[in-house]
């Protein structure tokens, strides 16, 4: 995972080495973190056979399944996030972040990392049980993770524009908000995806 996102940003150097206006830089963070994400993310629930769910079923909760899920794939997309950034500081940041509030954009980066891995492990979990695994998670993923990157996108570039966190607390709580209810339906829908 994270030698597609160092190669990705990679490639973006090469190509833009002329440099990048702040929303294009912002922007095009959040496409190569949402790729990896849905790389990272897609097998989540496709390599069970039935044996090792009739396994899981005798040793847990399916409630137990999905928070452990989703907090693997929160933590996993944290790290990812942190290296992406990063990595992509060094190589595309300069005066883009100059006038930037760094440690605001560490938080947005981290609770958009932790919400992306929520909704995702979510829909890895729907599209696994349809029997149709990474088309449908393709289909399910794009519209309902696209309001939350949006307003992702916008308190990130609240960030990047050095706001203060008051005028940029709208966007983090919504982030924050759509993580908490995304998590709270895993929790609640999940059972019922589990039974056969």
């Amino acid at each position: 995972m994270l030698l597609y996102v160092i190669s990705a940003i990679y490639v973006c150097y090469l190509g833009v080495r002329g440099g990048l206006s702040l929303p294009v830089w912002n922007a095009l963070f959040w496409i190569i973190l949402l790729f990896a994400a849905f790389n990272a993310l897609a097998r989540s629930f496709q390599r069970e056979d039935a044996d090792r769910q009739h396994y899981l079923h005798s040793l847990a909760s399916p409630q137990a399944v999905i928070l452990a899920r989703g907090a693997y794939a929160a933590m996993t997309m944290m790290v990812l996030s942190l290296l992406s950034l990063l990595c992509y500081i060094l190589l595309l940041g300069g005066p883009v972040i100059a006038g930037a509030d760094l440690v605001q954009f560490i938080v947005v980066v981290m609770v958009g990392g932790a919400g992306l891995a929520a909704v995702l492990t979510l829909i890895s979990a729907i599209s696994a049980r349809a029997g149709n695994g990474i088309g449908l998670m393709a289909v399910l993923g794009f519209p309902v993770v696209l309001p939350m990157l949006l307003s992702i996108m916008r308190a990130s570039k609240g960030a990047l524009d050095g706001l203060s966190w008051s005028s940029n607390s709208t966007y983090l709580l919504w982030v924050f908000a759509v993580d908490v209810l995304t998590v709270t339906l895993s929790y609640l829908l999940f059972p019922y995806l589990w039974r056969d």
